[in-house]
């Protein structure tokens, strides 16, 4: 029965530690949102500011796995190269150990504190920052609950001869360390839960160094599970990334095992009295030693990985390039590529235009079967920008990222629309083709001149969008009443052609058509700009 009691409490600390440190990670992820997508898009091809990246990643969302999952998302959609993954990988690993750190602290006693303040501010506050806040107290005051129910739970562990002779096995035999932390962490998703149950045990005084170092060395390989299972679907490039993830880990281990017991005596001699930090500092120490040893090799573990999935990537082009199932819970992040991904989806509407407008003038027929491939690219984005803004509207978002989600899906409306118009036009220029229809040069010029501003309304709106400049974007409207005048003139320059009978009737209801079609776009073009203003 006292078995079943310690299991239940023990049980139950873990859940109230892994909530904590997502509450914690979350509120700090939202305050720091926009800072966390520029940090992101900062990552260069040069390794070393990859690994600062990664860490001030992964010290502010509270979990390595969580920016591994990212990095090997970005590397699917071909944001990031595997040279940039590595040195990212690298640096989340020495990002976790600052929650090994944060709970070797005894803040038992104060923890209820926090979660006082914590509670008490979310209930009553409605101001966002505010909120985030509470939620970084809450989650800190959870975590430490967690980490004092863990402790309490496991004190007795210390009079229990059962598991004094299993915590003599391992000791002896450090392998069966290592794998017991592999099989905890892959079962958790977290070596900083293993960490905290590492520190909860330490604080009752049931291990020392000798047993949780192995354990510690086998919950950076657990670790690796989660990229892992992330790659699984993505394309071969993601996959080597979670590959350089579980080569790094694996070949940290190897390194440290003949070196465990003078690095025992050495942490050991740090904090002679505290096993707690004893464990957090044998954390850093491994995940700081093994970054400085194999980041300079990180070529040579790059094309180790490249020799074992021989093949470059093809990126899909089809469907969505930067949307990713695994980034919804980094929402800030995720609101990123959806931003990518919708201007993606516009350069392809726009491209359209151009084929199209070329397909109707030189009756170009091989332009009209790409209208018809970039509108089938273009429906599909629609479909599954929607569907991601769908579900990431059912995440807490920050105030800002909430409104660049609502205004998305107006824009990709409109994008939607003028990919509409261009399917429109192509279908025009295979009836001009079909049917031999004559324009007339007169007729050729105005629309030539209606397309030429209305080109360059949608090239403005969309980047005016790309770089969220509302200056500029309020030039469209001058660009708009041009295409409005241009449409009531020319229809009346058609009325005169028709009536001089210097065009026929078809070629007249083509060109009101495609006049029609064009003012509509400079319509669409300007929706998409005023969602700047």
């Amino acid at each position: 029965m006292e078995s079943i009691n310690m299991f239940i409490k023990l049980f139950g600390g873990l859940g109230l530690f892994l909530f904590g440190m997502k509450l914690m990670g979350d509120g700090l992820e939202n305050a720091a949102g926009e800072k966390l997508k520029s940090i992101l898009e900062k990552v260069t091809s040069n390794k070393y500011m990859g690994v600062i990246v990664g860490a001030i990643v992964t010290a502010v969302i509270q979990s390595s796995s969580a920016t591994t999952v990212m990095v090997v998302s970005f590397v699917n959609a071909g944001l990031m190269t595997l040279m940039q993954a590595a040195g990212v990988i690298m640096g989340a690993n020495i990002g976790t150990t600052i929650t090994a750190q944060l709970v070797a602290f005894k803040l038992d006693n104060i923890a209820p504190l926090f979660i006082g303040i914590g509670a008490i501010t979310l209930l009553v506050v409605k101001k966002k920052k505010s909120r985030d806040v509470a939620s970084i107290a809450l989650g800190f005051g959870i975590l430490f609950m967690g980490m004092s129910v863990m402790s309490e739970a496991m004190s007795p562990l210390a009079k229990s001869e059962a598991f004094g002779q299993l915590i003599a096995v391992i000791g002896e035999n450090r392998f069966l360390g290592v794998l017991a932390g592999l099989v905890m962490t892959a079962i958790v998703q977290s070596s900083s839960a293993t960490t905290g149950i590492l520190v909860a045990l330490a604080n009752t005084g049931t291990i020392n160094m000798n047993i949780a170092l192995p354990v510690i060395l086998g919950c950076n390989i657990g670790t690796c599970v989660t990229a892992l299972l992330a790659s699984a679907g993505a394309n071969r490039t993601a996959k080597k990334a979670a590959l350089v993830h579980l080569f790094f880990n694996v070949i940290g281990v190897v390194i440290f095992i003949p070196f465990m017991t003078p690095l025992v005596s050495f942490i050991e001699k740090t904090n002679p009295t505290d096993i707690a930090r004893q464990v957090a500092n044998a954390h850093t120490v491994f995940n700081v030693t093994v970054t400085i040893l194999l980041l300079p090799l990180a070529k040579y573990l790059v094309s180790l990985v490249n020799k074992i999935l021989p093949g470059d990537a093809v990126i899909e082009t089809d469907g969505a390039m930067y949307l990713d199932k695994n980034l919804l819970d980094t929402p800030s992040v995720a609101i990123g590529q959806v931003f990518k991904e919708t201007v993606r989806m516009g350069n392809v509407a726009k491209k359209n235009i151009e084929l199209a407008m070329k397909a109707f003038l030189e009756e170009d027929e091989e332009a009209i079967k790409q209208v018809y491939s970039h509108e089938r690219i273009i429906n599909t984005l629609e479909r599954e920008i929607t569907d991601y803004l769908v579900l990431l509207s059912g995440y807490e978002l920050p105030d800002k990222d909430s409104k660049i989600l609502s205004v998305t899906f107006h824009v990709i409306n409109d994008i939607e629309r003028v990919g509409d118009h261009a399917k429109n036009i192509v279908e025009l220029a295979a009836e001009k083709i079909n049917n031999n229809i004559n324009i007339g040069k007169e007729a050729s010029d105005e629309l030539i001149s209606m397309y030429k501003n209305t080109i360059q309304a949608l090239t403005l709106a969309l980047d005016c969008y790309e770089k969220n400049d509302s200056k500029n974007a309020k030039n469209i409207r001058a660009i708009e009443a041009k295409i409005d005048k241009y449409e009531k003139t020319f229809r009346e320059s058609n009325i005169r052609r028709l009536n001089q009978k210097q065009c026929s009737a078809n070629s007249s209801t083509i060109f009101l058509d495609l006049i029609s079609n064009l003012e509509r776009i400079g319509d669409h073009s300007t929706n998409i700009a005023e969602t700047v203003i």
